[in-house]
């Protein structure tokens, strides 16, 4: 990210049996692991729900469907030390291969070729004052009855995709 600029991102919440898949960080100034759901910049001419396809294919080699948008939050934060602020898309969806819900842990790669894992996180570690969910406000949003999820494809229809 580019000091003193707003950096556009989407996010995709995977949940499943009141877990919530999540890359775990670490934040060294801090001395403090967090998560966040998967996703990443929205590059210019894409939509933002197309970011969430393209990044979820590249990072963990998978496909993703049923894609719903969620909310808009604006997070403002400092990580390692260094401002950042962003505007995030959150989105909902569903893995097309229903073995990554029953896999503990996922590997992948980051654009820069660095390795994270995510792991599905048991929501209320995040609500017993476990480590952080970001983006900020999220946890809130997640509170709300509004972002009841469907966990399956079997459990969702899929919606149309943009047209460009």
């Amino acid at each position: 990210m580019k000091p003193g600029q707003i950096r556009p991102i989407a996010l995709c919440l995977f949940r499943h049996a009141d877990k919530l898949l999540a890359f775990e960080g670490y934040d060294e100034i801090k001395r403090q692991t967090f998560y966040r759901p998967l996703g990443g910049a929205i590059e210019f001419g894409e939509y933002s729900q197309e970011t969430i396809a393209r990044e979820i294919r590249e990072e963990l080699g998978a496909e993703v469907a049923g894609v719903r948008y969620l909310c808009t939050l604006e997070n403002v934060f400092t990580y390692n030390g260094q401002p950042g602020h962003e505007i995030v898309l959150v989105y909902d969806g569903v893995f097309t291969d229903p073995a990554l819900y029953q896999r503990e842990r996922l590997e992948g790669r980051e654009d820069s070729g660095e390795a994270f894992v995510a792991r599905w996180v048991p929501l209320d570690l995040f609500t017993s004052g476990g480590p952080p969910l970001y983006p900020t406000g999220l946890l809130e949003q997640l509170a709300s009855s509004a972002f009841e999820s469907k966990s399956t494809l079997e459990d969702r229809s899929i919606p149309n995709q943009p047209q460009a």
